[in-house]
């Protein structure tokens, strides 16, 4: 893949749309951020090769051009001199030095082209870094807050399923049974101590009738037996 191809990659990235398909989405934005400032490492040096190619191509081109100058004068003094064929081979130098110059500056141009796009390309770049800086710790924090939410629902949606809080409810409803058992004993020792009364009460009844009884029976049966008392 080419300087360029390299670079437009990185410039069409789509931040989010990475960061979504990404299972740990800070991980990977540190590290396309570091991806990111290689890469422009990488670029600036090629920009810099670039221009100084560039450069070098048009030092070429003068130097060819100067020449060409030069001859060019001395076919002109020896036709003044009244030498044609010095002049000639003067023109031929000319020449020469004069389609050297002109093949240079060709690629003197084509460098000079080469040398903007890729400057376009470094200044796109440099943008594309900027951006994803700004959104650097929000992005972070944005997927903090989604993490702690899922935990949260997972954690509210297993609550149901943990045997800590399932121990909790069954020691709950254990103290219930045990209070229920309380009450009930007490309410059997409640009927048991009326019990008791109500048997005194029979017994004293008894006494009563009993005594009756004797004093009818001492009488000759003639008194009236009243129960009760």
């Amino acid at each position: 893949m080419g300087l360029l191809d390299r670079v437009g990659l990185l410039v069409r990235s789509n931040l989010n749309d990475i960061l979504d398909r990404a299972e740990d989405p800070e991980k990977v934005l540190k590290q396309l951020l570091l991806d990111m400032h290689n890469q422009l490492v990488q670029v600036k040096t090629q920009v810099a090769a670039s221009i100084a190619d560039q450069n070098l191509l048009y030092k070429r081109y003068e130097e060819n051009q100067a020449q060409a100058s030069e001859w060019q004068g001395k076919a002109e003094l020896a036709v003044r001199k009244g030498d044609d064929e010095l002049a000639k081979a003067a023109l031929a130098r000319r020449n020469a030095y004069q389609q050297t110059a002109d093949g240079f500056k060709q690629q003197w141009q084509d460098q000079s082209a080469q040398v903007d796009t890729l400057k376009d390309a470094l200044r796109k770049l440099e943008m594309k870094i900027q951006e994803a800086e700004a959104k650097k710790d929000l992005l972070i924090a944005r997927s903090r807050r989604a993490k702690a939410e899922t935990q949260i629902r997972e954690t509210l949606g297993g609550l149901s399923d943990n045997s800590a809080f399932s121990a909790f409810e069954r020691l709950e409803d254990k103290v219930d049974t045990q209070e229920a058992r309380a009450k009930a004993a007490a309410e059997l020792d409640t009927d048991t101590l009326e019990d008791k009364f109500a048997a005194l009460e029979s017994e004293s009844t008894l006494d009563t009738d009993l005594a009756a009884l004797k004093a009818k029976v001492s009488d000759g049966g003639s008194g009236n037996l009243t129960q009760g008392g």
